[in-house]
């Protein structure tokens, strides 16, 4: 298996790749690394070190995709069809925030598509994956459009680099985007403080106790909301239990308790 130091070495001398310069993330080699030593195969290693190119640079550029292919020893061509399938992945400069709006079809039939209408407004017309101010600075941000953010039960909502905000309003979303555009970070329904987007970067790369990101405590916060509670908390109180499924054999349990280690 390859060791750290494999990793490190091969990659400190390796400035360059196809005559792009490698230097801006001279300081991140240990940590990509670490990232690469979490699997058994360097590749599996491409999300998360993606994601510290982010962190570095705010998006995936031509540098970062090079970076990439360098310390997992694969071509950019391999890097570039994985950082051009995902959209959590953006080949242009992201804002401080980046500002998610659902508009898939509960969050949109609540008022999802006036939100995003009115926060697109407010930032002077720009459209998806557009950002208003300059990219990084204080204030600046990214806006797009999500066809789903996980939170139907909580619709409408929108996520400022992925913590969540709920049941909003066209004037309480755009209460939003004043407070984050004075430099302010108003706290997330759930979830942990806000920060900023290249600092969730960093997070989502792994390191969960990078004191750059606070520490463990930037984690801290509720993630589940009432809404989402209810139904399991209604089936506990009044003894409710699934039915057997139908047609079992003898490879199939007829009872939730009869799954391995007695799961639902």
């Amino acid at each position: 298996m390859t060791s750290t130091g494999d990793v490190a070495q091969r990659s400190s001398t390796s400035r360059t790749v196809n005559e792009v310069d490698l230097s801006r993330f001279d300081g991140q080699r240990e940590r990509a690394a670490a990232i690469v030593m979490r699997y058994p195969e360097p590749r599996s290693a491409l999300l998360p070190l993606l994601h510290l190119v982010q962190y570095v640079e705010g998006h995936v550029s031509r540098e970062g995709v090079a970076f990439c292919a360098d310390v997992l020893d694969i071509t950019p061509a391999e890097v570039s069809a994985v950082a051009t399938f995902y959209t959590m992945y953006k080949r242009e400069p992201v804002g401080e925030h980046l500002v998610s709006v659902c508009t898939n079809t509960l969050c949109a039939a609540l008022g999802g598509d006036d939100i995003y209408a009115a926060v697109r407004e407010r930032l002077g017309g720009i459209g998806h994956e557009e950002t208003a101010g300059e990219p990084g600075t204080t204030g600046s941000l990214t806006i797009e459009h999500a066809e789903c953010l996980a939170a139907c039960d909580l619709a409408p909502v929108l996520t400022v680099n992925y913590e969540f905000y709920d049941r909003q309003t066209v004037d309480s979303a755009l209460e939003i985007i004043a407070a984050l555009q004075r430099g302010e970070k108003p706290h997330p329904t759930r979830g942990a403080p806000l920060t900023d987007f290249r600092r969730i970067e960093l997070l989502l790369a792994g390191f969960f106790d990078d004191p750059e990101v606070g520490g463990a405590a930037a984690n801290a916060g509720p993630s589940a909301d009432e809404a989402t509670l209810r139904g399991a908390r209604l089936a506990e109180e009044r003894g409710w239990t699934a039915p057997p499924m139908p047609d079992a054999g003898p490879d199939r349990p007829t009872e939730a308790t009869d799954l391995p280690g007695g799961a639902s």
